[in-house]
Parts: structure tokens; sequence; C-alpha cells
């Protein structure tokens, strides 16, 4: 794995399955990491001696920019940010409800997309502004329609902006898994997950975000996830 000695990164969502094993990867890897959590409580359980703990509602627009400025502000510098939270909800999109369209518009798409607007102020040449994305930016699938939806049209976004950075020579990368096994879908806030076939480990999804986010990917397709 490249060293990132020296180099600072903020994770949010690293009280999550995938977002928690990235935040110790880059840890691992040399790098100084500030984690964000919903809680204390859920942070407290994150397994990283060292890290700057950061709690807050992500559904609050100020906050991915108070994110950014506080872990700058900690470590003199910002190298990455990392986006690895997010919810999900299932059933026909007939029945979705304004509650649950707007935490997932909130959390899958405005509170990412706030948060590279925050991370393009401070990060300089070579940095890098990761988000997962996941499988249904690549296809819709039905009783998911909202999910997905937010989910292109964050990847759409990022393709976008990964064109605005190229002079400021800041990489932008699309982390598209394939369903994974972090528990996400018996979390739903709303609706039954349809059964699915069984997904990959949480530790080796985690390992190709780390390696894509310390190397020169732009995108990690989700048939490049093994």
């Amino acid at each position: 794995m490249t060293d990132a000695s020296g180099q600072s990164f903020l994770v949010v969502g690293a009280s999550g399955a995938l977002g928690s094993r990235i935040a110790r990867g880059l840890a691992d890897a040399g790098a100084t990491v500030s984690a964000h959590g919903r809680s204390d409580e859920s942070l407290a359980r994150l397994d990283l001696d060292g890290a700057h703990r950061l709690t807050g509602d992500l559904r609050q627009p100020a906050l991915p920019q108070q994110l950014v400025d506080a872990a700058t502000q900690r470590h003199g510098r910002l190298d990455g940010v990392v986006y690895a939270a997010g919810v999900v909800a299932f059933g026909p999109a007939a029945r979705l409800d304004d509650d649950t369209l707007d935490d997932l518009t909130l959390l899958d798409f405005l509170a990412p997309v706030r948060l590279v607007r925050a991370a393009l102020g401070v990060l300089g040449p070579g940095g890098v502004v990761a988000a997962l994305t996941g499988v249904p930016a690549e296809r819709p699938f039905p009783n998911m329609a909202a999910y997905g939806a937010t989910k292109a049209a964050l990847s759409s976004y990022l393709t976008a902006v990964r064109v605005e950075s190229r002079r400021s020579k800041v990489r932008v990368l699309d982390l598209r898994p394939p369903h994974t096994e972090t528990g996400l879908a018996t979390r739903a806030i709303a609706g039954d997950p349809p059964s699915m076939p069984t997904g990959l480990e949480p530790d080796a999804v985690a390992a190709r975000c780390v390696a894509a986010i310390l190397g020169t990917d732009t995108e990690v397709a989700s048939g490049d996830f093994g």
C-alpha cells in the first residue's frame, strides 16, 4: 500500500462498516485521520488510536463545511476527504413518503455534494475527494428507485467535478462497490430489503477503496471489486 505518512484525511461516516475500515486502512498507511460519526457512542467503537473524532447530523447544511474546517485546523492541512456515510430505503416508488425521500436526498446526495464543495476550498495539488456511490449508480433496481437516483446523481456530479478539478490537480474518485455485507440493508429507514445473494466481505471492499484513495484511480466500478 502507498505510504501516506504526513498526509491527513477526513473520513465522513467513519462509524460505519466500510467507513471504519477505510479510516483504519488510511491510518495503517501512516495518515492522520479525522473520523466523523453520528454520535460519540458510535465513534467509541472505532478501533483507531489517536483519531480526531467529530460528530454531527449530516442533514444539517452547515456540517460538511464545519467538518472540513475542523479537520484542517486540527492537522494544519488536509490531503483527502472520503464520504462513506448514507442511508437506504426500500419499497415501491408510489409509496415513498416525503420524510424518507428527504432523508435519502439529504444524506446520499446533498451532504456529499456539500462536503466536496467544502473540500475543494482547501485541498491543494495532489489532494483527493472520494465518495462511495455503489452499484446503484450504474444501474437502477426496482423498489430502490429514489435511493438509486441519489447515487446516480452523486456519480454524475463527481464526473463533472473531476473535469473541473483538473487545473487544480485535485483528484475526484467515484467508488462503486457492489452489494457488501455491511448490514446497511437491515438498517433501512423504510421498507424491507429484498432477498439478495451474499455480498462481498467488507474488509476486501475497504482495502480496495483505500488502495484507490492512495493511488491514482478516478473511479472503481462495481466489477473492479472482484
